[in-house]
């Protein structure tokens, strides 16, 4: 049996923490494995493109030299191409920054000021466009934090 989270219904407001929900992604039948893989740099786009879309690589923690079993599609996307500075311009549009922020930060939740301050956009704005009933690429409130 298959357990739905469930939402507060609770209006968000400025100070409220969002995530990027991947299980929204999977229950909606979103290909976001599709969207990831567009999110590439050209480079790893073109080395990458032969990666089965549910690779597993290892990763060392670069802290506990523990080695972990990594998604490697969301590994490559966080820890190179996230970093560029190409990741995010000025013409990427408000929700696909906002996306590619959670992607950059390792999905760590951010609420909607300080995700204007790290894009340099109103808070107000941002708020409006991820606290509305119509959910974008997953961006949610994180209900666990």
């Amino acid at each position: 049996m298959t357990e739905t989270k469930r939402y507060s219904l609770v209006t968000p407001t400025l100070d409220t923490p969002f995530h990027i929900d991947f299980d929204w992604w999977s229950q909606n039948d979103r290909e976001w494995r599709v969207h990831l893989r567009s999110s590439l740099c050209p480079e790893h786009q073109e080395k990458f493109a032969d990666l089965k879309s549910d690779e597993m690589v290892d990763w060392v923690d670069p802290e506990t030299a523990e080695v972990q079993l990594v998604d490697g599609l969301q590994h490559i996307l966080i820890s190179h191409c996230a970093q560029t500075e190409e990741f995010i311009t000025a013409r990427t549009t408000l929700v696909e920054s906002i996306f590619r922020l959670f992607l950059a930060n390792g999905n760590m939740h951010m609420t909607a000021g300080e995700l204007g301050e790290k894009l340099n956009r109103p808070a107000q704005t941002i708020l409006r466009t991820v606290s509305g009933v119509r959910v974008y690429k997953g961006i949610r409130p994180c209900p666990e934090c």
